[in-house]
């Protein structure tokens, strides 16, 4: 196996484990550590990751299993981690099993669990996971070709309105964020209609289609999505990400557009969803908030 460089220039050694949550991600990010000549060990986390792992060593594992966690560490010799994929579930509390390296972290992660914000939890868990002698990396750093960069992705560009409606719904994302909320927005002729919680993107796509329907939104005026990091986010984890399903269920929701931050979310089978936004009419582009301004 071909060691990876460290972020400070010097060899990584020891096997990459990914822990891998729902979706395509973690096998994309599966794939191109293996061209990097990597041998990636994949924990797909119970009643979570896609049965998607055909060709890789994996084991499963339960969210909360910091224990059998561990031993998975030591057993294939795992030093290096990146988390991937979506969990839609936090771990029970009977489901919650520690070792001697997690077990002072205890109180704080319960208490985490029970009353903090998604980055919150993120932060804790790659705590515990360092507390296992083990570094976390994130996606972006195995696949840095997935991030966003600025400028349209496709051949459609927003116009006057719908730059507005990307200011309005950015400012509203990164008010959410601050808060531990969510990360993305949608507004429609100025307005912010949807914001999102713990349902996710697609399923607030469906509410903002449902509004329309309804005639709660105008049927007139588009709108756009914007996806932000959260401000205090830890880019290890949970970076925004969009794909060939946003773009349908953007359309679906009547929108012009989808805007993300460049260099701060990713994009997932990029020119699939490239093909698919430019049939649908609609826009995908980075926006950089250090400028305030879309590049071109």
């Amino acid at each position: 196996m071909t060691a990876a460089a460290h972020r400070d220039g010097l060899p990584r050694t020891g096997r990459l484990a990914i822990i891998a949550g729902s979706g395509k991600l973690p096998l994309f990010l599966a794939e191109a550590a293996r061209e990097a000549g990597e041998d990636p060990f994949v924990l797909r986390l119970k009643n979570e990751a896609d049965d998607i792992w055909q060709g890789f060593d994996t084991a499963v594992i339960g969210v909360g299993d910091m224990a059998g966690l561990s031993a998975l560490f030591r057993q294939h010799d795992i030093r290096r981690v990146v988390m991937s994929g979506a969990v839609k579930r936090r771990p029970a509390f009977g489901d919650i099993r520690v070792n001697w390296k997690s077990l002072l972290k205890l109180p704080s992660a319960l208490k985490t669990l029970l009353a903090g914000g998604d980055d919150a939890v993120l932060r804790m868990v790659i705590s515990l996971i360092e507390a296992q002698g083990c570094e976390v990396l994130g996606a972006h750093e195995i696949l840095p070709g997935l991030l966003a960069t600025v400028g349209p992705l496709g051949s459609v560009s927003p116009d006057a309105d719908a730059l507005k409606d990307i200011g309005r719904a950015a400012d509203a994302a990164e008010t959410l964020g601050r808060l531990d909320v969510g990360q993305g927005a949608v507004a429609v002729g100025g307005r912010i209609v949807a914001l999102e919680g713990v349902e996710g993107t697609d399923a607030m796509l469906a509410r903002v289609q449902g509004l329309r329907a309804e005639g709660r939104i105008s049927q007139r005026r588009k709108g756009v999505l914007v996806k932000l990091c959260k401000p205090q986010q830890d880019l290890r984890a949970d970076l925004p990400t969009i794909g060939v399903s946003t773009v349908a269920n953007a359309k679906a929701a009547g929108l012009a557009g989808i805007a993300v931050e460049a260099g701060r979310a990713l994009v997932v089978e990029r020119d699939a969803m490239i093909v698919a936004a430019d049939a649908a009419g609609i826009f995908v582009v980075g926006i950089d908030r250090s400028n305030k301004e879309l590049g071109s």
